[in-house]
């Protein structure tokens, strides 16, 4: 039973090679659709989040000036994680804040991340928008809260993380669709992956994904 952090960063620009700093990380641990421990913190990184940002994700300057240190809260981060492959979705952008982060703190951040934003586009190729909200909408996945908060964004992808692996499973008649095998995935152009999946198990039961009527969430284990 595979365990996966489910990770989402709030920024205050949309990259770290631009001088943008974190200012909150979420990471969900997940084990087999359940969601088994939660981390979360605003971050306070001595950057000012511009006014555009501000509105995008409500996370004020007047905040992030009395949430803890961004060094504590990545130390923090970084050992809740653990040795845990990552999920993200757009898992580019989360895994540059990740790993310049932690590299300022001469922190090892060589982990494995897989994108169910990657994943979704090969799995749902129909999809009118792979963004995640939008798939949200489109799976009926649970939603908890506004968009671009840590948390909720985080809830999000562990949901879409768990739909993405019962569809691959029921579609193509899989007993472990993994972090690996995803990851492959996502690394295989669409044309491709009907087959790769088929080569697996000697082929799908049925053509078509699995049907995106019935919604299936992660549930919280309290």
């Amino acid at each position: 039973m595979q365990t996966v952090a489910v990770l989402d960063f709030e920024t205050t620009g949309l990259s770290p090679a631009q001088g943008d700093r974190a200012t909150e990380i979420a990471v969900i641990l997940l084990r087999d659709g359940q969601i088994v421990a939660r981390y979360q913190s605003l971050m306070n990184a001595g950057r000012r989040i511009p006014s555009d940002v501000v509105n995008l994700t409500g996370i004020t300057n007047e905040m992030i000036a009395s949430a803890p240190s961004v060094s504590k809260v990545m130390r923090e981060a970084a050992l809740f994680v653990g040795k845990h492959p990552v999920v993200a979705h757009n898992a580019g952008f989360d895994r540059r804040f990740w790993q310049a982060e932690l590299a300022l703190l001469r922190m090892s951040a060589d982990h494995s991340f897989a994108c169910t934003m990657l994943a979704s586009r090969r799995i749902y190729p129909h999809a009118q928008s792979h963004r995640l909200s939008s798939l949200a909408e489109m799976l009926r996945l649970p939603k908890s809260g506004r968009a671009h908060r840590a948390m909720v964004d985080a809830e999000m992808t562990s949901h879409l993380w768990h739909r993405l692996q019962d569809d691959i499973a029921q579609t193509y008649g899989l007993s472990l669709v993994d972090h690996a095998l995803i990851a492959r995935v996502q690394a295989t152009s669409k044309a491709k992956v009907p087959t790769l999946l088929r080569s697996l198990n000697g082929g799908p039961r049925s053509d078509q994904a699995a049907s995106h009527s019935k919604p299936r969430s992660c549930a919280d284990e309290n």
